[in-house]
């Protein structure tokens, strides 16, 4: 917390999503909250959060978490969606923290891979900013057989998207296949890698992220998460 007072843990614990302020103090009187050594707290009490156990576990990151999650197919990046939302694949809890915890950019439902949420606002901006100039890197499974112009098209820096009027920064093509497409982006417009090819007389079929700047998945299964550490937090600018 920078070095300020803590404020008190009924408030806090709250704002992670464990409850409302009604249901942890009703936690905090059945004596579900410890300190590490085990010494039960008190709602009132201010005490650093990372110390905080409850029911012997650490509490989930104070404001200022930044997770990674491999999103499926058939997932919307949405509070509001009335089909299956990322939210579903995270503890319930995190759907109620506040500050909340928002994807950074979108991913439509078709397009699988490597989702950013975070509740920092200045770090979300910075990813997300046009400025940023942050890589975005694609596999794209396409209807029709690459014909070998497509790299020189997205690297010009002159393909217009159909009813837009300023031209996309330049990108790189590599083919992986005759119907495999490996595309670094450098900016996010509205289904952006979907268009470009439909701009060059092709289709997306399947779509994948599996990069964003330095960070990639990994052996991440799809669906699941992971916390990111400060040094990948800070790899994003």
């Amino acid at each position: 917390m920078n070095g300020a007072r803590p404020e008190k843990l009924l408030k806090a614990i709250a704002n992670l999503g464990y409850g409302s302020r009604k249901e942890v103090a009703t936690m905090f009187r059945a004596g579900l909250f410890t300190d590490a050594s085990g010494e039960v707290l008190y709602a009132d009490d201010r005490h650093p959060l990372a110390d905080v156990r409850i029911e012997g576990e650490p509490l989930d990151p104070p404001p200022g978490l930044t997770l990674m999650l491999h999103k499926p197919v058939g997932y919307t990046c949405s509070t509001r969606d009335p089909g299956r939302v990322v939210y579903d694949l995270l503890p319930p809890r995190f759907r109620r923290r506040q500050p909340a915890l928002s994807p950074v950019g979108r991913l439509d439902r078709d397009t699988s891979g490597l989702l950013l949420m975070t509740d920092d606002g200045a770090l979300l901006h910075r990813v997300i900013s046009p400025k940023a100039k942050l890589p975005k890197v694609y596999e794209a499974c396409l209807a029709q057989p690459l014909r070998g112009d497509e790299a020189a098209s997205f690297a010009s820096g002159t393909l217009l998207l159909e009813s837009e009027t300023t031209p996309l920064l330049p990108a790189t093509l590599e083919t992986l296949s005759p119907t495999l497409a490996r595309l670094t982006l450098t900016e996010g417009r509205y289904h952006q890698v979907r268009r470009m090819f439909a701009a060059v007389g092709n289709h997306v079929e399947g779509l994948h992220r599996d990069r964003i700047g330095r960070l990639d998945l990994g052996d991440l299964p799809a669906g699941q998460w992971r916390v990111l550490t400060d040094a990948e937090r800070q790899s994003l600018g």
